[in-house]
């Protein structure tokens, strides 16, 4: 079995402020940092360090070598990670706040110039049992799930951000979702937990969930089993990269390690140590260090 996660880049351009910005209203950041993000790269990061062999599929534009580099030292294989020096690479403004919540705006850029000659050249190398790891940040993610699909592969999505793309997408392809209360609630039409998931396993019912519900931890949920997971309590840094944590952990533990309880609390644990520490990259734990990590 291989690990594929076909996604996207970005520079996280942070700004620290006292509360996020209102509409109209101006006030001065007391901070500023450039971090390298995505949830495609953060994802395969977190993939990585958690132990897993994971190969990206991405796209850069001009003086981004240093992008391509940052995953190969951290063992992400990059055959399939490409630069064309004629676009721009991905970048959102990021506002963190004081009490740790954030605002995110992105430019796609690189992201959205993905086309389908370069999918069939990715997915070529891949095959029946295969997993590949979708979001929502780059183009042709449709044709991707159909071709995805066809080789018999198992397709895993987390559906971020959630807008009018994803209509576009056969979602019953999916083999395991990952989704925050948010896309739950978009997905189901729900907005209350126990309907939420009711919801989903109707209209869902070959899939596999896993619902991040923040301080209240976390769900899998299929269409006969459920595992409820607690989260641990730290204190909230920075959030950015509390989400892709979880997945790369939750996905290793779930296809490598076979053991679902076991993959929500070491994801649960990994992703409760990111938010203590700022930017996106920096906040993704080794393995080791989740592991010796006292709450």
């Amino acid at each position: 079995m291989k690990i594929l996660d076909f996604g996207s880049v970005c520079e996280d351009i942070v700004y620290s402020v006292d509360h996020i910005t209102k509409q109209g209203e101006t006030q001065a950041s007391f901070d500023r940092n450039v971090y390298i993000g995505g949830k495609g790269f953060n994802q395969a990061l977190a993939l990585s360090r958690a132990g897993g062999k994971v190969s990206f599929a991405g796209k850069l534009g001009k003086d981004s070598e240093h992008i391509k580099a940052l995953l190969t030292e951290n063992g992400v294989d990059t055959t399939f990670f490409l630069i064309d020096p004629n676009i721009q690479t991905g970048h959102a403004v990021i506002q963190n706040s004081s009490d740790g919540n954030n605002a995110i705006v992105i430019y796609p850029a690189a992201n959205r110039s993905i086309d389908r000659e370069m999918v069939d050249r990715v997915l070529a190398d891949y095959g029946t049992g295969d997993v590949i790891l979708l979001q929502n940040e780059i183009s042709e993610i449709a044709y991707i799930i159909d071709r995805a699909y066809e080789k018999g592969m198992k397709i895993v999505m987390n559906p971020s951000p959630y807008n009018g793309y994803i209509r576009e997408y056969d979602l019953s392809k999916i083999y395991l979702f990952l989704i925050n209360e948010l896309e739950g609630a978009e997905m189901s039409g729900k907005t209350e937990k126990e309907e939420m998931i009711d919801a989903l396993r109707l209209k869902y019912p070959d899939a596999h969930f896993v619902l991040t519900l923040g301080e209240n931890g976390s769900v899998y949920f299929d269409h006969d089993t459920r595992i409820d997971q607690k989260a641990y309590p730290v204190k909230t840094v920075d959030t950015t990269a509390a989400g892709d944590t979880f997945t790369g952990y939750f996905l290793y533990g779930y296809f490598v390690e076979n053991d679902i309880e076991k993959a929500l609390d070491t994801a649960s644990r990994a992703s409760a140590i990111s938010v203590t520490i700022k930017g996106a990259v920096p906040s993704i734990p080794r393995r080791q260090d989740v592991l010796s990590y006292r709450f």
